[in-house]
């Protein structure tokens, strides 16, 4: 219907049937075969693969298993223990497909880190798979983010400021060489670990030099001492004890270097003594 425009004029109204096809027209196109299926690839991309779940019966068996022969050095959970790894962390898990990854480091071991090999059955290392990735799944789906420290986070510091710390006013060369004790330590403990060997070093043997009072001397790994007695554990593993008052003696302790230092050290000393040290592989 037409109605009058305010200058008396014939103002035509477009009926809306007629704006129809060209809707339909871009609808069409928008449903287009060739849209929908790059929209699903785009969707498919970005969504993640659901975990795989295992019998529990199989994850059971493997947690035992991981429990008597990885714990000590990984967790009990998996999520890194003493010397090894957070495996719920670690990029040959998460690339790890029905024990493709994990199997091969489990019976060939990994002597430059420390880890032996073990010999274990298909069904074996199948049980450590599905415990290790169930583990996995668990350490994800926490709140809170990640639950560790990357190496890439200890790796802010000034690698040249480390090495001149090292070997001035840190004094750490008085006792350690790059090239002897500490080649290739940034491959035997990585990140953290290696922070905290450095800052918090863990049984380290003191050595002690004892002087008898027929000038006889005895030297051994210290075993105890106390403001009364001191005793040591010589080459043939014999313990020997003596009173303070009776004999003389001289102790040599680097782990106390590490402790003395704690109250010294800056946060730039620790920054940049970690990026030197990290260079040492």
């Amino acid at each position: 219907m037409n109605r009058l425009n305010k200058y008396g004029g014939i103002m035509r109204q477009t009926p809306i049937m007629a704006l129809l096809p060209l809707r339909c027209y871009w609808l069409a196109a928008l449903l287009s075969p060739t849209l929908l299926a790059a929209a699903s690839v785009a969707a498919a991309q970005d969504a993640k693969p659901a975990p795989k779940a295992f019998p529990a019966a199989l994850v059971e068996a493997g947690g035992a298993r991981f429990v008597q022969q990885c714990a000590f050095c990984h967790g009990r959970d998996a999520g890194g223990g003493e010397d090894g790894p957070d495996l719920t962390r670690s990029k040959l898990v998460a690339e790890d497909r029905d024990g493709n990854q994990i199997g091969p480091v489990v019976r060939n071991g990994r002597p430059e880190k420390g880890m032996p090999r073990f010999t274990v059955s298909d069904r074996e290392i199948a049980e450590l798979v599905a415990f290790i990735q169930t583990q996995k799944t668990l350490a994800e789906s926490q709140k809170g983010g990640r639950r560790g420290v990357d190496a890439a986070d200890l790796q802010t510091g000034d690698t040249a400021a480390g090495k001149l710390y090292f070997n001035g006013a840190g004094k750490c060369s008085s006792c350690h060489s790059p090239t002897g004790d500490l080649a290739g330590v940034a491959k035997r403990f990585e990140g953290l670990k290696l922070e905290q060997r450095f800052l918090y070093p863990r049984d380290v043997k003191a050595k002690i030099v004892v002087t008898l009072p027929s000038g006889e001397t005895v030297s051994g790994a210290l075993a105890y001492k106390d403001e009364f007695n001191v005793a040591l554990t010589d080459a043939s593993g014999r313990y020997r004890s003596w009173a303070v008052n009776r004999v003389k003696f001289t102790i040599d302790a680097p782990a106390e270097a590490h402790a003395d230092l704690l109250a010294k050290y800056t946060d730039d000393d620790i920054h940049n003594l970690m990026a030197y040290l990290q260079t040492l592989k």
